[in-house]
């Protein structure tokens, strides 16, 4: 099996570009959360992970966190898996200076979208509360 990828640059409007900085923002939001929970559930003698964090996190963020719905479900659960993949990392590491760290913003700003939840029709990519946005060229093989 060979893993294959290539990059396309997508045309998106104000709109989609604005929805863009905003799962961006979320994503960090989320992720810094998370890694400040981390922190004072260990420091209270606990044994946190990303499972329980996530579940905490979902548990309040319609209220605390209203703009968080505003995005793809996604941002939050990459979030997590990002923060979770940080420290098996760490702890795994034979020097601990990998500790992970908090993310400023306008530093690789990135958001992830799971593979099954979006299709590409052409030059359009449709993601999650978002829609069709324009692609540069179209795909040039096919697959996941």
């Amino acid at each position: 099996m060979r893993i294959r990828s290539h990059v396309i640059r997508l045309k998106p409007n104000n709109k989609q570009a604005t929805y863009f900085k905003k799962a961006c923002g979320c994503q960090r939001f989320v992720y810094n959360w998370g890694l400040d929970r981390w922190q004072k559930e260990y420091e209270a003698g606990n044994k946190p992970n990303g499972r329980s964090l996530k579940k905490e996190f979902n548990s309040i963020k319609r209220k605390e966190f209203p703009f968080i719905m505003e995005v793809t479900k996604c941002v939050v659960d990459s979030a997590f898996e990002n923060l979770n993949k940080a420290f098996n990392n760490f702890f795994r590491s034979k020097n601990k200076k990998s500790y992970p760290k908090f993310h400023k913003k306008g530093v690789k700003d990135s958001f992830t979208v799971d593979n099954s939840k979006f299709s590409i029709e052409g030059k359009s990519l449709r993601i999650p509360k978002l829609g069709w946005i324009r692609m540069r060229e179209e795909l040039r093989f096919s697959g996941k």
